[in-house]
């Protein structure tokens, strides 16, 4: 239960990262990051619907990310209540 729960972890992680990527590349009004990486208006990777692409890529990437993040979130909780629950040991009066 724990490893899969670790492994959903780092696939937020991935998912996280990969949303921040995807919204920095993104062209801005004033040409943004896209700029800094030698690009200019003409240039584009997807050909004339970059814009277009981007966005629904974006729009995929932030809703795995809003899925994961729910996710985790319940899951977290459960794993909590469970390892906070004590397993019923006997106990021993002392008297002294």
């Amino acid at each position: 239960m724990t490893v899969m729960f670790y492994i959903s972890l780092f696939l937020f992680i991935l998912v996280s990262i990969l949303l921040c990527f995807v919204i920095l590349i993104q062209e801005a009004k004033s040409l943004g990051l896209g700029a800094s990486f030698g690009g200019d208006n003409s240039d584009s990777l997807f050909g004339t619907s970059t814009a277009e692409v981007l966005k629904r890529f974006t729009a995929y990437v932030a809703g795995a990310f809003l899925i994961t993040c729910l996710v985790l979130s319940y899951w977290s909780v459960a794993l909590g209540r469970n390892e906070a629950v004590p397993a019923s040991a006997p106990v021993e009066n002392v008297e002294s």
